[in-house]
């Protein structure tokens, strides 16, 4: 099992180059939109080894409110869970007080996934 960070951003394209820039890090996973303005799911890595994984928010984001409320815009990526059992698993354990933002489904890096905000307001993204 493996655990590393997810952020949803506006820009998400000139935020995975500033990422690199600031981390002597490389995109070593990409997939954007059709019309190829912004990630839907970007992976960058140091030393060969994940680091971060970038996505562009669907939701107006105000950067203000974020910086003065503190508010979280990290996820938590638990992959290589080994089978669709341990993903539906952590899923219903994680939803029972929380919200679903993805339930599971299929992506194209990913045959099994979901998103959920646990009680606690920790979002984690599931993979099988």
């Amino acid at each position: 099992m493996k655990n590393y960070t997810q952020v949803y951003v506006k820009n998400s394209i000139e935020a995975a180059k500033t990422y690199c820039n600031a981390f002597g890090a490389e995109i070593s996973v990409e997939f954007k939109n059709s019309s190829g303005t912004e990630y839907e799911h970007c992976e960058i890595s140091v030393d060969g080894e994940e680091f971060l994984a970038i996505s562009e928010s669907q939701n107006p984001c105000d950067i203000e409110f974020v910086h003065k409320m503190k508010w979280e815009t990290m996820t938590f990526n638990v992959f290589g869970m080994g089978t669709e059992e341990k993903v539906h698993h952590a899923f219903n354990v994680l939803r029972d007080g929380g919200v679903v933002i993805e339930a599971i489904h299929e992506v194209p890096w990913s045959k099994c996934c979901a998103t959920v905000i646990d009680k606690y307001g920790v979002c984690w993204w599931l993979a099988i």
